[in-house]
Order: C-alpha cells, then sequence, then structure tokens
C-alpha cells in the first residue's frame, strides 16, 4: 500500500533537512581543521626563528670552547654538542611540519608518471648502486598522461624509494612498475628489505608516528597527502623478512585519455 503524498513529501523534507545538517556539520569541522592547521603553521614559524638563533649562538660557543682548551671547555663540548644535534632534529621537524601543513591545493598539469619515477630512481642510483641495491624499471610504454604537479610528486615518490633503500642496507632489489588499469594509472614500488609489522602498518601514516631514531614522522604522511593531492590514494603491503610494497593508483581525466 502506498504512502500519502503528504507522507511521501514529509519523509523527504526530512532527509533534505538531515542531509543539509549534516554538510553544515561538516563544513563547520573543515573550517576549524582549517584555522588549527593555519595557527599550527604560524606557531611553527614562530619556533623556527628563535631556534635558528639558537643553533647559531650554539655554534659560536662550540668554536669558543675549542679556543679556550682547558679541561672544563672540554668538559662543556659533549654538552654543547647534544644541544646542537638536538636543535638539528627540531629543526628538521619543523622543516618537515611546515611541508606538510602548507600542502592544501596545487596546480596539476598533464604530465608522465614514467618520467617522474625515472627522475627519481635516477637521483637515487649511485646509493643503490653503494648498497648493493638493484633497481629494475618496468615502466609501461604506453602509459596514459596524468595532471599532476612534478616538485610535490617528486618528493612523495624520492620518500618511497629512500624508505626502500633504508629497508635493505646489506643490498636487496627495488621493482618499479608503472600500469594502466580501469580506474587511471598505477605505480608499484616493491623492495626486498626487511618488511614492516601490523603495528607500523596500521599507523605509518599517520603525522609523527616514526620507528626511525630522530625520525619526525611526517615523510609518509606529507607522501599520502601529495598523492591525495593529485587525486590519487596509496596503499602498502608487507610481511616481515620478505619486504613491502607500496602501491599508488592515480586517475586519468578523460580528456587525457
Amino acid at each position: 500500500m502506498n504512502s500519502p503524498p503528504n507522507e511521501t513529501n514529509s519523509r523527504v523534507d526530512d532527509r533534505a533537512k538531515q542531509a543539509a545538517q549534516h554538510q553544515a556539520a561538516m563544513e563547520e569541522v573543515r573550517g576549524q581543521y582549517e584555522e588549527l592547521a593555519e595557527l599550527a603553521g604560524s606557531l611553527a614559524h614562530e619556533i623556527k626563528n628563535p631556534l635558528s638563533i639558537i643553533h647559531m649562538n650554539i655554534e659560536l660557543l662550540s668554536e669558543d670552547l675549542v679556543e679556550i682548551d682547558t679541561p672544563g671547555s672540554r668538559r662543556c663540548l659533549p654538552r654543547v654538542d647534544m644541544v646542537r644535534a638536538q636543535c638539528e632534529r627540531m629543526e628538521a621537524l619543523l622543516r618537515d611540519f611546515l611541508r606538510y601543513a602548507r600542502l592544501r591545493h596545487i596546480d596539476l598539469i598533464p604530465g608522465s608518471l614514467n618520467d617522474q619515477v625515472r627522475q627519481v630512481l635516477n637521483a637515487y642510483q649511485a646509493q643503490a648502486d653503494s648498497q648493493k641495491v638493484d633497481l629494475q624499471r618496468y615502466l609501461d610504454p604506453d602509459l596514459p598522461s596524468i595532471r599532476l604537479h612534478s616538485d610535490s610528486l617528486q618528493s612523495a615518490l624520492m620518500n618511497l624509494v629512500k624508505n626502500a633503500l633504508e629497508a635493505m642496507p646489506d643490498g636487496g632489489q627495488l621493482w618499479a612498475r608503472t600500469y594502466s588499469n580501469r580506474g587511471g594509472v598505477g605505480l608499484d614500488l616493491i623492495d626486498t628489505g626487511g618488511g614492516l609489522d601490523d603495528n607500523t602498518v596500521l599507523h605509518m601514516f599517520e603525522p609523527f608516528y616514526s620507528t626511525k631514531d630522530g625520525g619526525s614522522g611526517l615523510g609518509l604522511p606529507t607522501a599520502r597527502k601529495i598523492i591525495e593531492a593529485h587525486g590519487g590514494r596509496i596503499s602498502v603491503q608487507s610481511e616481515l623478512n620478505r619486504g613491502t610494497k607500496f602501491s599508488l593508483q592515480f586517475p586519468v581525466p578523460p580528456r587525457l585519455q
């Protein structure tokens, strides 16, 4: 039995009202997030300036202590070096954070994913050779163009390749494979390193999560943010003592196909 017209219209109105309320709530949350991100970026800038001054003066103090060369100055040098190392770590953390916070909208133009992969692998070829890591390229010559921002995309890919090389200090293989699929184009980066445990895989894209000594924990979150700004997505599969596979997927706009 059909519902009366008034009852049907009332349900439609209720759903429309709920949708509008949900949209308004999402807009409010988005506005709060953007305000917080802007505030955090400003705070990072305010910290960066005095930290640079502290770092510079620590360098000068270290030089003075070396010139004095007394038992007291020699005892102070390790402490000064520790403060300097922490300043450098904080400066690196602030650089990574500001890069992460600033990344919102980027201008995309048609380009070749293969070219981006080649440039990144070429940049790391010398390091790979020194570590006895074999870089294998399987790049689809018929790969369609995607819309990309070269500098930021290369930054994301460099982070992934750097992590892969760090996972293979005693040698191994890194495969880079591009391909077309129904959704667009894909890139797989597969290494034969030590792999990651389930907890690391679960949290690795969270800001400030890191398993490395001195790591900022912003490299992979920034890489994901860059890929998502390209309309893409990133996923990871890993097995301890077997290796890790990062899969990137990018859309191909119809006019570029």
